[in-house]
């Protein structure tokens, strides 16, 4: 497997919770990405770069341990798309679901399948994974991986959750 791609290692990835890492769709963006890098100083990793031109490609993207094996989720709620379900320190879960605190939506951790909520029926926006050597490696070809952690924001605190008792 290509290092480029290596999220985590699987130890990383908690079992009752999730890990947060971040992507960026792959086409036009990165192409405009590769140019600038080009042009700027060697001391700016790729993610500063990116951050500096606007990049709006990159995505957050949560990891989920399954029995033995590991699900990729855009970290994004299906009821309202800018809601995260992973705010930073790992989604609540709760019996194997994802549980989104807002809305109080819950989505089966191996399908992405909304089982309660405003978004019922709906599904999580899948990234392709897969274990290999003991490493979890993206290997999604509409994504390229950037960094663990979330997007940093503008500083407002977006923490707060629904009045839905967990």
């Amino acid at each position: 497997m290509d290092d480029s791609r290596r999220i985590a290692s699987l130890e990383d990835v908690p079992d009752e919770t999730t890990l947060l890492f971040r992507v960026r769709k792959r086409g036009r963006l990165a192409s405009k990405r590769e140019a600038k890098l080009e042009t700027e100083s060697e001391t700016k990793t790729e993610a500063e770069i990116g951050e500096e031109s606007g990049d709006e490609g990159t995505k957050e993207a949560i990891l989920v341990r399954l029995d033995g094996d590991v699900a990729g989720w855009l970290n994004y709620c299906q009821h309202l798309t800018h809601i995260q379900l992973d705010k930073g320190t790992g989604a609540t879960m709760r019996d194997g679901e994802l549980i989104c605190e807002n809305h109080g939506a819950y989505f089966e951790s191996d399908s992405g399948l909304c089982t309660f909520g405003p978004c019922e029926g709906a599904y999580l926006n899948s990234i392709d994974v897969t274990v290999d050597g003991g490493s979890v490696f993206l290997t999604d070809e509409e994504y390229e991986y950037v960094g663990r952690g979330g997007i940093e924001t503008d500083g407002l605190d977006r923490t707060s959750t629904s009045n839905i008792e967990f």
